[in-house]
């Protein structure tokens, strides 16, 4: 007779090659939840009311492609890749289905909040970030690898720009919820600033066979402060701080040029017959054009939203695909190249961001067409990355490894 433990549930669990390391579950929902809910906003552009979530539609679309799209990608990603930076097991079986859960409920009752009380909404909607940063802080000190510990505090200041935009709601304040936007924005620019950094000119002198640029200390030092420094005031005008908007454009505009200086260094104009390398170029380009962007907005030549959309379409949104299609192949223990497709859907999306905040700052009376064809190729491109990808990440590694 076979006794039962509690353990073999668990175990099983672990067993699943989708609960074996976060991002596995977490890319591939946020890649559909994006699409989902983007096919949502399209309708409402187009007059029809498909859903009555929470806070209405407007702020249902711009907390859930922060909240609901991009935390599940960077939440999958560190999650992953917190393990390489320390070698420690990281969250997988029953605790990674847990925090799964917890996502995927912010996500229902945000869209089909049923009359329940914006307290219980904020409580569930606020608690995934600050575990995944609880998650990875104790991986972190435990492996003694403190420069990672950047991280944490950035998760808490986007986990508290998230309890803003709810506070916002709950007190019809409309200013609030817009600044904490910005905020959560910004963050996940100086996150992309840092990761991008890392990882970028690393993999186009491994994939090309160039030698990979020294770091300039400097310059680095200036890219991560000024950007930093961006995100500081903006927190400080989320408060409620008045801050000078030269102060403001000055840090942007030393921000945009660092960052193009630091870019310009890591060989991308070479890249250019790897999609899976220009694509994650492309999306760091739009880091400096956003800021800039932004800059001009400061000096009422634009309007603020077309800036942000350039941080969001083309920088979060083409780097989240872009480090999305690269490490689930590494991670899956597949070769890394580009799967067919993979390449006209990072295309999309660089011509989604052009249009949305460029083309349209000089051509505001074509905002029909570019909201609608922006919202479209975002949807064809992520829908690529299903269509090559969802098996891959449901299947254990080829390799035969864990992961």
């Amino acid at each position: 007779m076979t006794t039962i433990t509690s353990s073999q549930p668990v175990s099983k669990l672990k067993q699943l090659p989708l609960l074996r390391l976060a991002f596995r579950p977490f890319f591939l929902l946020a890649a559909l939840f994006s699409i989902l809910s983007l096919l949502v906003w399209l309708g409402f552009w187009h007059g029809n009311i498909l859903l009555r979530p929470y806070g209405g539609l407007v702020f249902w679309h711009q907390h859930e492609m922060l909240f609901g799209f991009a935390a599940a990608v960077i939440g999958g990603f560190l999650l992953t890749a917190v393990r390489n930076w320390t070698g420690l097991p990281s969250l997988s079986g029953g605790p990674l289905l847990g925090l799964l859960v917890l996502w995927l409920l912010g996500r229902v009752l945000m869209a089909f909040p049923m009359g329940l009380s914006g307290w219980l909404l904020l409580a569930v909607d606020l608690a995934f970030l600050p575990v995944v940063a609880i998650v990875m802080a104790r991986l972190v000190i435990r492996a003694k690898r403190w420069r990672n510990l950047i991280f944490i505090p950035v998760l808490l200041l986007f986990a508290t720009a998230n309890l803003a935009m709810h506070l916002g709601v709950m007190q019809g304040d409309a200013e609030l919820i817009r600044q904490a936007a910005y905020l959560a924005v910004l963050l996940i620019t100086l996150m992309m600033t840092v990761v991008g950094g890392r990882v970028i000119a690393m993999f186009t002198a491994n994939r090309l066979g160039r030698p990979k640029p020294d770091p300039i200390p400097w310059l680095e030092g200036v890219t991560l402060v000024s950007t930093a420094g961006v995100v500081l005031l903006q927190t400080a005008i989320m408060l409620g701080a008045t801050i000078a908007a030269p102060l403001m454009g000055g840090v942007m505009l030393l921000a945009a040029l660092a960052n193009t200086v630091r870019m310009a260094r890591w060989g991308g104009l070479h890249s250019w017959r790897e999609p899976l390398l220009w694509g994650l170029h492309g999306s760091y380009a739009c880091i400096p054009l956003g800021l800039i962007m932004w800059c001009l907005a400061l000096m009422g030549l634009m309007r603020v939203e077309l800036a942000v959309h350039a941080l969001t379409i083309g920088g979060i949104g083409t780097m989240m695909l872009a480090m999305m299609a690269r490490v689930s192949l590494g991670h899956t223990g597949r070769p890394i190249r580009t799967l067919p497709g993979v390449g006209v859907a990072l295309g999309l999306m660089l011509l989604a961001a052009l249009l949305r905040s460029p083309v349209l700052a000089i051509f505001p009376q074509m905002t029909h067409w570019t909201y609608t064809l922006s919202i479209i190729f975002w949807c064809v491109a992520y829908a690529i990355f299903v269509v090559h990808y969802t098996w891959p990440l449901m299947q254990a590694r080829v390799d035969g490894q864990d992961g």
